[in-house]
């Protein structure tokens, strides 16, 4: 059998397919020969949508598109453009500079959600993921469940075992599903002004929220990147060398889709001198530190109570040096006479500077400039493996995390408990403990696939205080999902009243400290529906 399910389409719908994308039926792929502005807008559409992409081009973009021009174009066979140029300047001096100016956009289907954070780890890249909050995963791809089946785990003795314990695993969820909706629309009715659409999709988010948790981590997923050559090179290099066999295999079928578009950017890859000898290195790096925290730490900790996050590091002397940094650039003096001035200010001189720095936000995206980013912030955060996804795509700042395991507990999401299905919920985390458990001992790098997403993982987010402001009001805005809103809110207080902050932390105007509302995408999805009619009708009028 294989890992990934092929699609299928008509001749027709072929011929049209290959002239923009690199393969028909791989779970990667490149888009080629299409304006940037619609490889982005297909990458949108991508996020919240459980069709592959492949699919959604048909049936939503390419009748907008006049094709008729690239009857004789086949991408399949992969490209040749400027190689001269490239193997010259880029492979032979290496000009890594040259690497940074080809892009490509890249499709990357059927990965684990263990593999998309393997993919999302480069900070120069960008990237749209499938989300739980817009998407049943009850539906079947190839007639089976969407969820990774690793080959090795198949061909041993627990095959058998993983195969059904995931399919329950989804039969769970999938009855949750409905049994959480039907929940939130008898405790939430909808209201006269509101269209059946948008009530549905308020309540169907409301749903997937609270029942994502019952999700694996093996759970399957889509994932569109756009990035330079030389980050896929650093990304390739490091997928080769990683200890999840799916990253391994995986960075084999990018390579080979990449290979075809920009072939000279990837030549370093796999030479023994170059991107082999790289991957060897992390790799031995690796296994030194593992060994080492082995022999540290010998014994099995017991879970301990450790709170949702805890601020473990900053500088009591911030609000000072960040007034002396604000002040740098419109100077003309040294860097330390300004700060022996700024400490020599009274404190209400020094929140003038601030006040003056910060300027009238009018709203989130007002951010402060530079100086704000001599402050920092380590935070060990200890939640739910959903919302550490959320959280994880802010790559600007340093982010590090554990493998995720079942031995810190699970978070069941209160509206489980209004709902009066804390049983079903909780024999779903059951299954999946005992399944990681059984996994462990001869797949330590694999049995994270049987974690569900309620499971909490540890990990560490090391920021700025201008990418807090940013972090903090983005993910702490009503509609985002209760899980990091609550990270985040905490992230806000402890910055406040352990740091002693409070200047840095009254600057985050737009971080929103309210209990939610009954269906957090409500007003999101009636500010859509407006827009939606006012693109269509032309007048700029909302509806009736």
């Amino acid at each position: 059998m294989s890992t990934y399910t092929a699609e299928e389409f008509s001749s027709e719908e072929a011929d049209v397919l290959r002239r923009y994308f690199t393969n028909l039926d791989q779970p990667v792929f490149a888009l080629v020969n299409l304006p940037e502005v619609v490889k982005g807008a297909l990458f949108a559409r991508y996020s919240r949508s459980e069709k592959s992409l492949r699919r959604l081009f048909l049936e939503e973009f390419v009748g907008e598109l006049d094709v008729s021009g690239d009857e004789t174009i086949d991408a399949t066979v992969g490209l040749r453009r400027a190689e001269e140029l490239y193997d010259r300047v880029f492979f032979e001096y290496g000009d890594d500079s040259v690497a940074q100016l080809g892009g490509v956009h890249l499709a990357c289907e059927q990965a684990s959600n263990l593999l998309t954070k393997v993919l999302e780890w480069g900070r120069l890249m960008s990237y749209l993921e499938q989300s739980t909050r817009y998407i049943a995963y009850d539906s079947r791809l190839g007639g089976r469940y969407r969820y990774f089946r690793d080959p090795e785990i198949l061909s041993s003795p627990l095959g058998t075992r993983y195969i059904a314990d995931m399919d329950r695993l989804f039969e769970n969820y999938a009855e949750m599903v409905t049994l959480m909706t039907n929940h939130f629309r008898l405790q939430t009715p909808k209201s006269d002004s509101d269209s059946d659409f948008v009530y549905r999709q308020a309540t169907a988010a409301k749903a997937f929220d609270a029942v994502r948790g019952m999700l694996p981590a093996a759970s399957l997923s889509n994932v569109g990147i756009y990035a330079s050559g030389q980050a896929y090179e650093a990304l390739l290099i490091r997928m080769r060398s990683h200890p999840l066999p799916e990253a391994r295999s995986y960075a084999e079928l990018m390579m080979a889709e990449l290979r075809k578009v920009v072939p000279s950017f990837l030549k370093r890859v796999d030479l023994p001198d170059r991107g082999e000898a790289t991957g060897s290195y992390m790799l031995d790096v690796r296994d030194r530190m593992t060994d080492m925290v082995e022999d540290l730490f010998p014994s099995e900790e017991p879970t301990d109570q450790s709170p949702l996050v805890d601020l473990t590091d900053f500088d009591p002397d911030a609000e000072v040096k960040l007034v002396s940094a604000a002040m740098y650039s419109f100077s003309n003096r040294s860097d330390r006479a300004i700060e022996a001035r700024a400490r020599a200010m009274t404190v209400d001189e020094r929140l003038a500077v601030l006040k003056a720095f910060v300027g009238d936000r009018a709203n989130r995206r007002h951010r402060p400039g530079r100086a704000l980013e001599r402050p920092a912030y380590r935070f060990d955060v200890m939640s739910d493996y959903g919302a550490f996804r959320d959280l994880q795509r802010h790559r600007m700042m340093t982010i590090d995390w554990q493998r995720l395991c079942t031995d810190h507990g699970f978070v069941r999401p209160p509206e489980v408990d209004d709902a009066g299905l804390s049983d079903r919920f909780d024999s779903s985390m059951e299954r999946s403990a005992a399944l990681h458990d059984a996994m462990r001992p001869a797949f330590p790098d694999q049995a994270p696939y049987a974690a569900a997403l309620a499971y909490r993982v540890r990990y560490m987010m090391h920021m700025n205080a201008r990418e807090a402001m940013h972090v903090l009001e983005l993910r702490t805005s009503p509609q985002g999902h209760p899980a990091y809103r609550s990270v985040c809110q905490e992230m806000h207080r402890l910055i406040g009243d352990v740091a002693g902050h409070h200047a840095i932390a009254e600057m985050m105007t737009f971080v929103d400290h309210s209990a939610g509302t009954d269906l957090e995408r409500l007003e999101s999805e009636r500010k859509s529906e407006q827009k939606r009619f006012r693109a269509a009708d032309g007048s700029g009028s909302s509806p009736a």
